[in-house]
């Protein structure tokens, strides 16, 4: 039998490149191009959290030759999956006109969730990346700082963030594109009550938008706090997020299955790449540098089907995104979805 090397020359199996990653869906091209119907009525959504990474966007990678602009490369995305995650809109406040586009270049059933602003979240932003309109209203203390923090902000500042990200992804909104906005809360997010209130308070400001919630500090999810932490997100109709990522780290979170609100499920795969996930000073695509095997995948199956059945919409996203691995898992998890049967959950 060939071992992992023979099989794959350009690594091993999680991260054979892109052509052996290719390989794999050779005969899945159909696979996860429409939304996946299940017979309680919901629908399942495949894709993957970018459409832009420069190892997405290379040469021969997974755009065809012809698709060499921004919007032949969203266009041939939106052929082939339902549904993109949007990750721009962590760095920089979203534009209407950029999102018109968005809506244009993409058939009218086409979803997107979109990532909350760092400042949306309690994480820092780089201050160049701000609107003008912001920076010109720091206090003079701040007006110097290269990252700055919300809780530095005064209020109107605040408030216009979200105003300003609101107005951004209103073109979808209104075109009924538009799915979750993610608020993905960092490592020092503890569970307290002051966190709890903070998520329902970026909930009332984003306002009527849908938002998800992602927590990435474990101990919202340890013997004391696990019951409390799903409870809260139900009692307020929250989605959780649900993920799948390295595991056996100080930082890992883990992959747990639970449905907390009846419109919407989302679970994330982050790769299970454990030597760079808490690595410092490499670049940030190097920690999703992880292709799932199918095993892997079968894994989380019945459990994406079980929440299907819970919740009206469900949406699967691939963040390994590292050249095609994304798309490759994407497609493949859309097949064993469409051939799991509904029995088997």
């Amino acid at each position: 039998m060939a071992t992992d090397d023979e099989r794959y020359p350009t690594g091993g199996r999680h991260d054979p490149g892109a052509a052996e990653s290719a390989e794999r869906t050779r005969d899945l091209a159909d696979a996860g191009r429409l939304p996946i119907d299940i017979p309680e009525g919901g629908s399942i959504r495949v894709g993957t959290a970018s459409w832009t990474d420069p190892t997405m966007t290379a040469k021969g990678v997974f755009y065809p030759a012809a698709a060499d602009t921004a919007e032949e490369r969203l266009q041939f995305y939106a052929s082939q999956f339902p549904l993109v995650e949007v990750d721009a809109t962590y760095y920089a406040l979203p534009a209407a006109r950029t999102a018109e586009l968005w809506r244009d270049r993409t058939p009218p059933d086409f979803t997107f969730d979109i990532k909350a602003h760092a400042l949306m979240t309690g994480q820092p932003t780089e201050t160049r990346r701000l609107p003008k309109s912001i920076r010109d209203g720091l206090p003079a203390e701040l007006r110097g700082k290269g990252r700055i923090y919300a809780r530095d902000l005064p209020t109107e500042l605040r408030d216009e963030v979200f105003a300003m990200f609101r107005a951004g992804v209103e073109p979808l909104r209104a075109a009924g594109q538009l799915g979750s906005i993610l608020l993905q809360y960092p490592r020092w997010f503890f569970p307290v009550s002051q966190s709890r209130d903070e998520i329902l308070e970026s909930r009332d400001r984003l306002a009527p938008l849908e938002v998800a919630v992602e927590l990435r500090n474990a101990t919202w999810f340890n013997e004391k706090n696990a019951e409390r932490t799903l409870r809260f997100l139900a009692d307020h109709q929250l989605p959780f997020v649900m993920v799948d990522g390295p595991q056996g780290l100080k930082s890992s979170v883990p992959p747990v299955s639970a449905v907390t609100s009846s419109e919407l499920a989302i679970v994330r795969f982050h790769g299970r790449r454990k030597e760079t996930w808490e690595a410092r000073g490499i670049a940030t695509v190097e920690r999703f540098r992880y292709l799932y095997d199918r095993d892997e995948l079968a894994e989380w199956t019945p459990r994406i089907r079980a929440a299907a059945g819970q919740a009206k919409r469900t949406h699967v996203l691939m963040n390994n995104c590292y050249a095609n691995y994304g798309a490759t898992n994407a497609r493949e998890m859309a097949k064993l979805l469409e051939d799991l049967k509904p029995g088997a959950i």
